[in-house]
């Protein structure tokens, strides 16, 4: 495969969409338009003949390098498997507890939210949305839980100082983890009770 082949291909590997030919052209000036075809045309060889999953496509007036569609099914199937499930109302009530609280043990939240938390910790930390930060001083010296990076990265937070106030919390992980129509009435009253008290000092 030629040099310009080759920037062709990492210019539609980089894509999103199809690129028109004047945009692929345009990335090598001193070629010209029949030689930009004829890198296109060995490009499209090139995945045919090797045995590639991909193919490269001509899709309107562009082109775009896109799955095979005998490998389709399957990497849908894959997708869905690891797409991550919506949080309960109850995991939402938790998880905003244990973000403006932390570091806090599983007795604290528990009390907070009037019910054994155990299970629900155990499903948010299986997550990766929180995680055992330290043990508390106290009798026994329990876990501490706080948030992870990934419960960062999943709400657009670069550091827990980008906390939003409560109740913008509460819209944030509502809208990201409860299925459409669903309103879970006592979140907002949880997390308040929540971001009211100072937390405790590990």
């Amino acid at each position: 495969m030629n040099s310009l082949a080759k920037l062709l291909e990492a210019a539609l590997f980089a894509s999103p969409r199809p690129i028109p030919g004047e945009e692929l052209a345009a990335l090598d000036p001193e070629s010209s338009p029949a030689a930009v075809q004829a890198a296109l045309e060995e490009l499209r060889e090139h995945y045919d003949v090797d045995g590639h999953g991909v193919a490269l496509v001509a899709v309107g007036d562009g082109w775009q390098i896109l799955t095979r569609p005998e490998y389709t099914e399957a990497i849908e199937r894959a997708q869905m498997a690891v797409r991550p499930q919506r949080l309960s109302a109850a995991a939402l009530e938790t998880l905003a507890i244990i973000a403006y609280r932390q570091p806090i043990e599983r007795a604290e939240i528990a009390e907070i939210r009037g019910v054994d938390a155990g299970a629900i910790i155990k499903s948010l930390h299986e997550r990766g949305l929180i995680d055992v930060v330290g043990r508390a001083e106290g009798l026994g010296r329990p876990l501490l839980y706080g948030t992870t990076a990934m419960f960062l990265e999943q709400f657009g937070l670069r550091h827990l100082e980008e906390l939003p106030r409560v109740d913008e919390l509460e819209i944030a992980l509502h809208r990201s983890g409860l299925p459409a129509g669903h309103t879970a009435v006592e979140a907002p009253d949880v997390a308040e009770s929540a971001a009211a008290e100072p937390a405790p000092t590990p």
